[in-house]
């Protein structure tokens, strides 16, 4: 199929007359056709070929004008295509490429044709402001763009990897926040939200934290020494009954909230085994989150139910922060965290990095593709590890457990005393300074460190009250499927009948 030449600029026109033919076509002999003249890339569309010299364009690239302008967002020039393959330097993105440059003639500025169209202005999940393209070379201009250094050392706060500064980024000048341009494009981090539909940046919507209102219901309260009030009783709205705030110390009871360890001050039913510490109380009812981009809403849980936290990729049966429009939900624990941990474990700052390849914790040496990330060494905490309580108690023991950081001794020899199995010396365990206990964090906190058990509950499928227990060493078998129960176990003590968890729910 011919068809009729188009312009080409003449230090790269062929002599030869050219055949417009599709990219498939069978010529009835197998031949290796190079990449286009211009582009230097080789596509699934028509092309117009020379095959007495291999000379290929792209219809695409061959419709292009020396006059044809790119409108960018971030110059305030236009930028025209440079008509000839060749091996340069984007001046925006700072990668070595071999193509058709997109050049701006009066600042000698460079850029492949895909980095002319990122947009000017942008916002990302991570940060609440607006994000601004710039570059600190005196070839790129803009109204206001910052004075960077090259011996500046900045990282991405999205990917918590260095930043060169010679070259183009994204750049909130209110917080000093810097991202990579591909970072902050990522549809992950993207915020979708159309700024041409505003006349004037400021009536972007900001991504601050949401109004506040309460869960719960005052119902009696008291003054302080302080003149604050405190409720004394509330009705919270993940509780049928009346909730009092008291100071005693309790033992092995569990937050329904963020399942963990009851401490005072906290409220408890009078008339059932349901605890929840104050702080959990006043979590609020909407919140963002670094990982996501709706606002997420507070979920109160039955302990007969269970989700898993995508920060921690925990079971979890307690509260969770669940988006409205999607299957996200975090637990209590990984709420709480923003993108800026410091933890006691570390010398320095960790910021949350969120990418697509999988990162290395240091404490547990799990893969995960959202970690903790220190800028300074190698250092990476990923949520699971982040959320692990200080202290703990375990069973019987007579003393709590603490979480320990490093090696309690240089003997070379690591042991568990619970499993008695070796430990790995790189990994945290916990440790019981009184008796000399050290202990896989696994043997301490169980499978399921973020589920509540001994909650009592009536199904439709047996007559009787039944208690949630974990997993007992016999595995009795379930009386409504007959196969073993290896994991969670409802149990009537009353008549000896055991369940599955999902047969209980199912029935």
């Amino acid at each position: 199929m011919c068809g009729t030449t188009p312009w080409v600029a003449p230090s790269i026109a062929p002599i030869h007359p050219l055949i417009l033919s599709p990219y498939q076509i069978d010529y009835g002999k197998d031949i290796q056709f190079s990449n286009c003249v211009l582009c230097n890339e080789s596509r699934n569309q028509y092309t117009y070929r020379c095959f007495r010299c291999d000379f290929n364009l792209h219809s695409a690239c061959a419709s292009l004008s020396p006059t044809a302008m790119e409108e960018a967002e971030f110059h305030d020039h236009p930028l025209t295509p440079f008509l000839k393959s060749c091996t340069f330097t984007c001046d925006l993105c700072g990668k070595e490429g071999k193509g058709t440059p997109y050049l701006c003639h009066l600042c000698s500025f460079w850029v492949h044709g895909r980095c002319a169209t990122f947009p000017r202005i942008i916002k990302v999940v991570r940060h609440k402001h607006l994000l601004h393209l710039t570059h600190s070379s005196p070839k790129f201009h803009t109204h206001s763009s910052p004075e960077f250094h090259q011996s500046d050392s900045r990282f991405c706060q999205i990917c918590v990897q260095k930043v060169d500064t010679r070259y183009g980024l994204y750049y909130c000048s209110r917080c000093d926040f810097v991202a990579h341009l591909n970072c902050a494009i990522d549809r992950r981090n993207k915020v979708n939200i159309n700024l041409h539909e505003f006349k004037y940046l400021d009536e972007v919507p900001e991504l601050d934290e949401l109004a506040d209102s309460a869960t719960y219901e005052v119902k009696k309260s008291n003054m302080k020494e302080d003149g604050t009030q405190i409720g004394e009783e509330i009705k919270h709205i993940s509780h049928e009954h009346d909730l009092k705030l008291t100071n005693e110390v309790l033992n092995n009871q569990i937050c329904d909230g963020c399942v963990r360890a009851i401490l005072p001050p906290y409220y408890s039913c009078v008339k059932c085994q349901f605890f929840l510490h104050e702080s959990c109380v006043k979590l609020p009812p909407k919140k963002r989150h670094p990982l996501h981009q709706p606002p997420l809403i507070l979920l109160p849980m039955k302990p007969s139910k269970y989700f898993w936290c995508d920060a921690c990729s925990q079971k979890c049966n307690g509260f969770s922060y669940k988006c409205e429009t999607c299957w996200f939900r975090l637990d209590v624990q990984c709420s709480l965290i923003s993108d800026i941990l410091t933890h006691e474990c570390h010398e320095h700052p960790l910021i949350l990095s969120y990418i697509t390849h999988k990162q290395k914790c240091s404490c547990c040496s799990k893969e995960s593709d959202q970690v903790f990330r220190c800028t300074s060494c190698e250092f990476a905490l990923d949520y699971k590890c982040a959320t692990l309580p200080h202290t703990i108690r375990y069973n019987q023991h007579e003393h709590p457990f603490t979480l320990c950081y490093r090696l309690e001794d240089d003997s070379g020899e690591y042991y568990c005393d619970i499993c008695e199995e070796e430990r790995d010396s790189k990994h945290w365990f916990y440790y019981c300074e009184d008796c000399s206990c050290p202990a896989h964090i696994e043997c301490i906190l169980g499978e399921c460190p973020n589920y509540k058990f001994g909650g009592v509950y009536t199904f439709d499928c047996h007559p009787h009250p039944v208690t949630l227990v974990e997993k007992t060493k016999d595995h009795p078998p379930c009386h409504i499927c007959n196969k073993p129960c290896k994991i969670f176990i409802y149990q009537c003590v009353q008549c000896n009948f055991n369940m599955h968890e999902s047969c209980a729910l199912e029935g």
